[in-house]
């Protein structure tokens, strides 16, 4: 019997030994309690636990890789979309992480899903779609403000989808296609201005001087000549016209003498 006893209680005793010894890795910390109440923080490394009197709560250090399920958002224009994000977050205070949050990862997970629809609820669809650096930093600053109690530090936070359904998406395709029919009659009637203007000069500098007005117009006669076409309508200047109305009256007045 006593060799019975003896070997029960050795068997107790390692039992006892190896509840306490614990093994922390590098990026792990334990948050110790002693008789429930809060003792301070050990790790990483070999750690001694006195079974029944203390108990250790292992804490990851590393970064946690959070993904928010897609949320229903109501744009400020009233637009309803579909919006899913990607938050990345760790633990700094493993202390508070235990004491004041119960479940740390499923808590940033209900606030994150709750600032997303917040935060984008006050924006219009075109900056949801065209400002996601902006909205990114909102909500991340946001998220890391409120989980700063629970010891938490919030690094980044990336909008991933921003789903539309197909009557919007519809929408959309026509307003770019009306936006790019006005761009092209504006860049039209831009163009248009800009040759009038030129016209307008170029007649002003030809009207000045009516030598310059007869040189462009056998130019003009020149190129037309080397077409195939037969007939030609050509306007004569007035000033030609003239002259020529004067040389044959001249040459009457002459004749008759």
């Amino acid at each position: 019997m006593p060799q019975i006893v003896l070997i029960v209680l050795a068997v107790f005793i390692l039992v006892l030994l190896a509840s306490a010894i614990k093994i922390l890795k590098e990026y792990e910390r334990g948050v110790m309690f002693t008789l429930g109440r809060y003792t301070g923080m050990k790790g990483p490394g070999l750690i001694i636990v006195i079974p029944v009197v203390q108990q250790m709560m292992r804490v990851d250090l590393r970064t946690i890789v959070l993904d928010v399920p897609k949320q229903d958002v109501i744009s400020r224009d009233n637009v309803s979309v579909k919006v899913n994000a990607v938050v990345y977050f760790r633990i700094v205070d493993p202390a508070k992480a235990i004491i004041q949050v119960a479940n740390p990862f499923e808590a940033t997970s209900q606030l994150a899903q709750t600032t997303l629809r917040s935060v984008l609820g006050q924006h219009e669809l075109d900056e949801m779609l065209s400002q996601r650096e902006r909205l990114n930093a909102d909500v991340q600053q946001i998220l890391d403000q409120n989980t700063d109690a629970w010891g938490i530090k919030v690094s980044h936070v990336e909008i991933k989808h921003v789903d539309l359904d197909e009557s919007m998406i519809r929408a959309m395709a026509r307003q770019a296609e009306a936006e790019r029919a006005r761009r092209a009659k504006i860049i039209h009637a831009e163009g248009e201005k800009q040759a009038s203007s030129q016209l307008v000069a170029a007649a002003q500098e030809l009207g000045a001087d009516s030598g310059a007005m007869q040189l462009r117009y056998l130019q003009t006669l020149t190129e037309i000549a080397g077409d195939k076409s037969t007939t030609i309508v050509f306007p004569l200047p007035m000033d030609l016209i003239q002259t020529l109305m004067k040389a044959a009256g001249s040459r009457t007045g002459s004749g008759s003498g």
